[in-house]
């Protein structure tokens, strides 16, 4: 079956511009790369609502706070490393201690930013948006969770929420008329030897690593985790309860990421054997981005080999 290529990017415009028609007081903040991180969709549409600050993270965080403060839901989105990285500190007193419902894109996130190179490519920022109090944690699998994952956590959530997404055009596989539930995982292939639980642009990898696995008569489970924070610990749990063994993948850092956040679940409430795919503690490099996720063995056929590993 052909799948769609299509920039999870693309999903966050689409999105907050559908719902931004029904709830007039969301407001768009961009830091001077609107059509970069697919603000453009709604900045085209609502340009009375739009406002660009130029390169002033920090500021537009504190803009956001007063906005929301006023009633408003405010939309801050830019590069995942400048969003959470470079506004660390606004992020976590002016909305965090705040519990403000400002929602935060983190755009071009992971290795598969490609040529901006290590400077630009954000693999810290689960781990630093998970440890703030009262933040929500999306990364969604593709475009259309993306369209869907924005929407939720404008309709759902009272505090702050970061989405992650990225920058290249990846398979977009998931209907729009799957379940999506803040907080909840989505079981995208039952299995009984092994679970593969993914996030972002690494369930698709996790899929056909599962497929790959079948051809040798092993039956992989494969558990989408879109929300870091809340995470499922009931999912996780009865995964573990009932393949015995998890492998990890995520287009991160391993150490504070989903891995960690996976291993923190299982060691208070049912140890099992886990290996992880990830960045394993370096940074990036710049290079085409497909190159870039076969370096650091970030393919289908790395989980493959991992849990042929783990099996053992």
């Amino acid at each position: 079956m052909k799948v769609e290529l299509k920039p999870t990017r693309f999903g966050f415009g689409e999105g907050l511009r559908e719902i931004a028609k029904t709830k007039t007081n969301i407001i768009g903040l961009g830091a001077d790369i609107t059509s970069s991180v697919s603000l453009d969709f709604f900045a085209k549409e609502f340009p009375e609502r739009f406002y660009s600050f130029g390169i002033a993270e920090q500021n537009i965080v504190g803009v956001a706070a007063g906005l929301a403060l006023s009633g408003k839901i405010p939309i801050f989105s830019t590069y995942a490393v400048f969003s959470t990285l470079r506004a660390a500190d606004q992020i976590r007193i002016s909305l965090c201690y705040n519990n403000l419902p400002v929602i935060i894109g983190g755009a071009h996130a992971g290795i598969s930013v490609g040529p901006d190179g290590a400077t630009h490519q954000a693999l810290e920022d689960i781990a630093v948006m998970r440890v703030m109090p009262n933040m929500t944690v999306i990364s969604p699998c593709d475009s259309n969770q993306t369209h869907k994952a924005i929407i939720a956590a404008i309709e759902n959530i009272r505090g702050p929420v970061y989405i992650r997404f990225g920058r290249e055009a990846m398979p977009n596989f998931t209907s729009f008329n799957l379940d999506f539930e803040i907080g909840k995982a989505q079981t995208l292939k039952q299995g009984n030897d092994i679970t593969i639980i993914a996030t972002g642009h690494l369930v698709w990898e996790a899929l056909e690593a599962a497929k790959e696995l079948e051809k040798e008569d092993i039956s992989a489970r494969v558990l989408n985790i879109h929300t870091i924070k809340p995470i499922d610990k009931e999912a996780i749990i009865k995964a573990a309860k009932e393949t015995g063994k998890i492998v990890t993948a995520e287009e991160h850092q391993i150490i504070g990421g989903l891995g960690s956040a996976v291993a923190e679940v299982l060691s208070e409430n049912y140890p099992v054997p886990i290996k992880m795919i990830g960045i394993n503690d370096s940074f990036g490099e710049s290079g085409n981005a497909s190159e870039l996720m076969d370096k650091y063995g970030l393919r289908a056929n790395n989980i493959v080999q991992l849990a042929k590993e783990l099996l053992k």
